[in-house]
């Protein structure tokens, strides 16, 4: 099979420091020209400086890959990293400075909020002059007009400028028009951010939906839940070029290890009162395994512990200690605190250095990158401090729960319950 898209040694390169041309008329190109050179007759020595001071930046440089027909393809990486560039080439909307694109298939791009959309015409005007632009022809427009308006709920708006339109309804109807076309390949850049919870998991049914029928997407995205969820493969882009590229799960796993500090500590050098209450000061976070060793790894199958390191300068009545754990898509996986422990509930504690342990058996979290956000109050009365992502580590899968071979169960835990036969 052919691929749907094919990138050989793709680079793209821009010059920064220069001044960029704009569209000019025949006589203003003739006017700037004879300024040019009378510039450099008095000027020549600071334009070659100036010329010097010119920098290439390489926005891609040496890309190759493949994209099979029906496959769901996430890109992700940081700002900066050549994501948007490499979705303007595939859609033609910039050409790159070396290499080439292979494309088989009719493309549909949704790289902006509104793209092809006139302020002051209609959402039911902007249907058709937007599908117009996106190849679809007046029967096509007429025939899907229903769906399209259906899936994007403006119907009660529909005869309204869109310049009233809200940004969320600016989207909806923007991403209905693309997702309706009849394309062999979908291009979707971070547009899906503006619309609510409700639209971004329509748009991501729509999406899954559409590549059941084989045809393709690839999507460009922060949020790695729907990166997760939509895409069957990844690649991962890190100035310019791919950096890993394979199954989803693993390349966004990587990804957001490779993000964090990766020490599986959060040290306070100077520790300085709370916010919330300055007889309380955090010394540390610290993730530990069962040799008590700080890591930022774990082994599936093993116990671990997270440590708080404080100090209290006097009694805090009430103080309750604790921490959420998250899934790297911001899914709280348990929420704890030392006040679930019966034996230290209600225990008051004098001003002094402590640690907070709690223990989290082996065969508990299942493989993937994981967060802590610390959380320090006095429950109704007052919220001392509290840390977001204080920090990070990964449950690696070095082994199978029951046996020796990975197991690969889905879901965010995958506790050893106990099971029962009977001979009936």
């Amino acid at each position: 099979m052919q691929p749907a898209i094919r990138a050989e040694q793709l680079s793209k390169r821009y010059i920064i420091g220069r001044r960029q041309q704009e569209s000019q008329t025949f006589r203003e190109l003739i006017d700037a020209k004879f300024r040019r050179f009378g510039r450099s007759l008095l000027n020549s020595r600071r334009d070659r400086q100036a010329e010097n001071e010119a920098r290439e930046f390489w926005a891609l440089k040496d890309l190759s890959f493949e994209i099979q027909p029906g496959d769901r393809m996430g890109i992700i990486g940081q700002n900066g990293a050549g994501k948007s560039t490499l979705l303007k080439i595939l859609s033609r909307i910039t050409d790159p400075t070396s290499g080439r694109v292979r494309i088989r298939g009719r493309v549909t791009s949704l790289l902006e909020v509104g793209t092809g959309f006139h302020p002051e015409l209609t959402g039911r005007e902007n249907i058709f002059l937007a599908a117009s632009i996106l190849g679809m022809s007046r029967g096509e427009i007429k025939k899907r007009f229903d769906a399209i308006v259906a899936f994007a709920e403006t119907e009660k708006f529909l005869d309204t400028p869109v310049k009233h339109y809200s940004s969320g309804m600016y989207v909806r109807l923007a991403f209905s028009v693309a997702a309706h076309l009849e394309s062999e390949i979908l291009l979707v850049d971070e547009v899906l951010a503006v619309g609510d919870a409700a639209f971004q998991k329509k748009c991501l049914g729509k999406m899954e939906s559409v590549t059941r029928q084989g045809r393709t997407v690839v999507f460009v995205s922060h949020n790695m839940g729907a990166i997760t969820r939509l895409c069957t493969r990844a690649f991962w882009l890190h100035g310019g070029r791919i950096r890993e590229q394979g199954p989803t799960e693993e390349v966004v796993s990587r990804y957001l290890f490779a993000s964090g500090d990766g020490s599986g500590q959060l040290i306070v050098p100077d520790p300085a009162p709370a916010a919330g209450n300055p007889a309380f000061c955090l010394k540390a976070v610290r993730v530990r395994n069962a040799q008590k060793d700080i890591v930022s790894s774990l082994d599936i199958r093993h116990p671990f512990s997270i440590d708080l390191e404080y100090i209290l300068t006097a009694p805090i009545p009430g103080l309750r200690v604790g921490f959420r754990l998250l899934t790297s898509e911001g899914v709280v996986v348990f929420s704890t605190t030392d006040q679930d422990a019966e034996s230290l509930r209600n225990q008051p504690k004098a001003a002094g250095a402590y640690l907070s342990r709690c223990q989290i058996p082996g065969g508990f979290l299942n493989r993937w990158h994981y967060f802590i956000s610390v959380g320090i109050d006095v429950p109704m009365v007052q919220s001392i401090l509290f840390i977001d992502q204080a920090l990070s580590f990964y449950v690696e899968a070095t082994g199978g729960l029951v046996g020796d071979i990975p197991d690969n169960r889905l879901g965010v835990v995958c506790p050893l319950l106990p099971w029962t036969v009977e001979s009936l």
